[in-house]
């Protein structure tokens, strides 16, 4: 199994949200949620199809189905598998401020350098699947745990709240092209210094 760091150092079993994986099926997630970026970057999201990544992936479609409901199911997957891959930014500045802008602009930047990518986990992440919505939860409870951290002890959620709507609306502006990712990065910032100063 793909084994990522948490935040705390702890190993975590990466798996698809449908079922608890082997070994070889954690291999075949792990292939499929690779060809997908492939084929995104070559088709984009709206050419993106689950036989079509299976195909890439030298597995049958019948078997990717198994893991993903929908591509907007593996294109959720993808983004939670990036955020948790991806380590909180080890800010030890005395300043909260600063930790909390540090977390936000790393989420941020998780996909910045893949523009289909990028607009598809938007896309993805609005989506009614019920697949996509446990992820999405599981997503927004990793931000909103890296936020109260990097806010210190006693936090006040009201803020907490705030950040996420920056950062969701923020996400959702950067999917419909309006600002690049490292555009929607500095205005993320400077949202979040004008709640957090």
């Amino acid at each position: 199994m793909s084994e990522a760091q948490s935040i705390d150092g702890t190993p975590l079993i990466m798996e698809a949200t449908r079922r608890r994986l082997t070994g070889k099926q954690a291999d075949t997630v792990d292939k499929l949620t690779r060809s997908a970026v492939e084929v995104l970057a070559r088709e984009g999201f709206a050419g993106m199809t689950i036989r079509l990544v299976a195909a890439a992936a030298g597995v049958g479609t019948a078997t990717a189905y198994t893991y993903f409901s929908s591509k907007e199911h593996l294109v959720a997957e993808i983004f939670w598998r990036r955020l948790v891959s991806n380590p909180s930014p080890a800010s030890e500045d005395p300043d909260p401020a600063v930790r909390v802008v540090a977390e936000l602009r790393t989420i941020a930047m998780l996909v910045a350098d893949e523009q289909e990518l990028s607009g598809a986990v938007t896309s993805a992440l609005l989506g009614r699947d019920p697949d996509v919505e446990h992820l999405r939860t599981r997503i927004g409870a990793e931000i909103r745990k890296r936020l109260i951290r990097a806010l210190g002890p006693e936090p006040d959620l009201d803020v907490v709240e705030s950040l996420e709507l920056i950062y969701a609306g923020a996400l959702v502006r950067a999917g419909m092209g309006y600002a690049s990712y490292s555009e929607i990065a500095d205005l993320i910032e400077k949202s979040a210094l004008q709640i957090l100063r």
